[in-house]
C-alpha cells in the first residue's frame, strides 16, 4: 500500500515549470533561494519525500538537488541532509528602500516601551506550565467576550490592592490593548449618540484617533503649568485622560482638577475615560489612586500590561461602570478576541505574586535608570531642564527656544531616536508652544543603557 500523502515530511510548495521535469525543478527551487522564500539554513525535504509530494520520480529530484549543491545554491552533508546554502538573498522586484523595514536606530529613546530584555520569561513559563495544566478543556474554546473569569478575577483584586479601583469581575473586559480599548468605547459612545469628545492638548493621536474614527468630533482641553485643565467641556459627551502620569508631560491631574471632571460627569451625565498611563511606575511621590475610585459609574477605567511586561502581550483591561459593561462587551464581538493561554498566565502571574514581585523590581530598574539620566544631562547638557520624572517610563526635556526641530534631526542622523514635544501635539490645541523632546529611558536593555545614555548627552544642545 502507498505511504498516505499526509503521513510524509516537510511541506514544501514548489510549482515546477519549464522543459523537462528536472530543468523545471531546478529553477523553481533556484528562485526560492534567490528571493528568500527559502532562508539560508533551511533543511529541505529528502528526495524520496519531495518526490512523493509532487508525484515525480526521486532521481528527479536527487539530480536537481545535485545540480544545485554544484552551483552553490545548497549544501548536502551526510547526516544533516540538504540544505540552503550561506548566502546574500536578492529582494523581488518591486522591492526597494521605500519597501524595506524601517532602519532602527543604534540608541531607541522613543517613550512607551519597557526593557524588553528584563521581560520575565523564566516566571511567565512557570506560570504558563502551571496555567495550562490547571485549566479546564472548555477554557481552550470560544470564549466569554469579557476574557477569561480567571484573569478578570485576579484583575478586580490587584486594581482594588494597588490602584484604588473599585470593581469586581463581572464589570472588567479584557481587550487586545488600549487602542482596542478605545475602540470599543468609541463605537459605544456613538451608538448612544454621542457627538465630540474631550481629550488632552498632548497625547498619543494613536489613541484619541480610535475615538474620531467612529465618528466622534475631538474638543481638544486647554493646558496650562498644571497640566490639562478639563473644565467644562462644551458639547462633549465625555473626556479622555491620563491623570495618574500625564501622557507626554508627566504631571498628576491635581486633585481639585480631579474632583471638578467628575462633577462634571456627574451633572452632565457624561463619561470620564481613565487611561491610567504609568500609574504603576511612581518614584518621588506617593502612588496617585485612580480616579475611577471617586465614581465608578462615571469613570471607565483602562490599564495595560504593555509597559509593565511587554506591548506584544496584547493584553489590556477595562473597568466599566455597571450600566455599561453589557454594551461593551457586545460591542467587542460575540466571542473573545484575546489568546486564552496569555491571559489564564497573566492570571497566573497575579494571583501568585510573581506580577508585584516583577513590578517592584522594574520600578527600582528604571528609576536608577532616571537618577542616572539627570546626573548626565547635568552633567553634560546644563542648557537643558529636565521635567516629568516623578513617575513613568520617560522624561520631558526642554530645549532652548527654537532649537526642537534641529536637535530631533542631528540626534537621527547619530542613529539616536526620540520624539519632539510638537509629535505630541494635538493640532488644534491652543496651549504655547514648547521646545523639548520626549525621551524615554525603558526601552535601552540594561546592557547597552550607558552606552545609549552617553549618545544622548552628546547630541543634547
Amino acid at each position: 500500500m502507498p505511504k498516505s500523502w499526509a503521513t510524509l515530511g516537510v511541506d514544501l510548495h514548489l510549482e515546477p515549470t519549464g522543459p523537462g521535469l528536472r530543468r523545471g525543478l531546478t529553477d523553481a527551487l533556484r528562485e526560492a533561494v534567490r528571493t528568500g522564500r527559502l532562508a539560508p539554513g533551511t533543511r529541505l525535504p529528502s528526495s524520496r519525500t519531495l518526490a512523493g509530494d509532487l508525484g515525480i520520480a526521486r532521481n528527479t529530484v536527487a539530480d536537481a538537488y545535485a545540480d544545485l549543491v554544484a552551483e552553490g545554491w545548497l549544501t548536502a552533508k551526510q547526516g544533516s541532509g540538504t540544505r540552503v546554502a550561506d548566502r546574500a538573498v536578492v529582494p523581488p522586484t518591486g522591492a526597494g528602500p521605500g519597501r524595506r523595514e524601517q532602519h532602527r536606530p543604534a540608541h531607541d529613546f522613543r517613550p512607551g516601551t519597557p526593557d524588553l530584555a528584563s521581560f520575565p520569561r523564566t516566571e511567565w513559563l512557570k506560570a504558563a506550565r502551571r496555567a495550562l495544566l490547571a485549566a479546564p478543556h472548555h477554557a481552550l474554546g470560544y470564549g466569554d467576550p469579557r476574557g477569561r473569569v480567571e484573569l478578570r478575577t485576579a484583575l478586580a483584586g490587584y486594581l482594588a490592592r494597588a490602584r484604588g479601583v473599585r470593581t469586581d469581575p463581572e464589570r472588567i473586559l479584557v481587550t487586545a490593548g488600549c487602542a482596542h480599548a478605545l475602540r470599543i468605547l468609541g463605537t459605544l459612545l456613538k451608538a448612544r449618540g454621542a457627538r465630540s469628545v474631550a481629550v488632552e492638548s498632548y497625547g498619543l493621536d494613536v489613541h484619541w484617533k480610535q475615538l474620531t474614527s467612529a465618528g466622534l468630533r475631538a474638543e481638544v482641553l486647554p493646558f496650562d503649568e498644571l497640566g490639562t485643565h478639563p473644565g467644562e467641556p462644551a458639547e462633549a459627551s465625555a473626556v479622555l485622560l491620563t491623570p495618574a502620569h500625564q501622557f507626554p508631560m508627566g504631571v498628576p491631574l491635581p486633585s481639585d482638577r480631579r474632583t471638578a471632571v467628575v462633577d462634571w460627569a456627574r451633572r452632565t451625565g457624561g463619561l470620564v475615560l481613565e487611561d491610567d498611563y504609568d500609574g504603576e511606575f511612581r518614584y518621588d511621590r506617593q502612588p496617585v489612586g485612580a480616579l475611577q475610585g471617586l465614581d465608578p459609574d462615571r469613570v471607565v477605567y483602562i490599564g495595560t500590561a504593555s509597559k509593565s511586561l511587554a506591548p506584544g502581550l496584547r493584553l489590556a483591561w477595562m473597568v466599566l461602570p455597571p450600566a455599561l459593561a453589557g454594551e461593551a462587551a457586545e460591542a467587542k464581538g460575540k466571542v473573545d478576541t484575546c489568546g486564552v493561554l496569555d491571559q489564564l498566565t497573566l492570571a497566573e502571574f497575579i494571583a501568585t505574586g510573581a506580577y508585584d514581585r516583577h513590578v517592584r523590581a522594574s520600578r527600582l530598574r528604571y528609576r536608577r535608570r532616571r537618577d542616572e539620566l539627570v546626573t548626565a544631562l547635568d552633567t553634560h547638557a546644563p542648557d537643558v531642564h529636565v521635567t516629568g520624572i516623578a513617575a513613568g517610563l520617560h522624561a520631558v526635556l526642554r530645549l532652548p527656544p527654537g532649537t526642537e526641530q534641529s536637535v530631533v534631526q542631528s540626534a537621527s542622523w547619530q542613529g539616536v531616536a526620540f520624539h519632539g514635544l510638537s509629535y505630541f501635539r494635538h493640532p488644534e490645541a491652543v496651549a504655547e508652544q514648547l521646545d523639548a523632546v520626549v525621551v524615554g529611558y525603558g526601552t535601552p536593555s540594561d546592557r547597552g543603557w550607558a552606552g545609549a545614555l552617553e549618545a544622548l548627552c552628546r547630541v543634547m544642545p
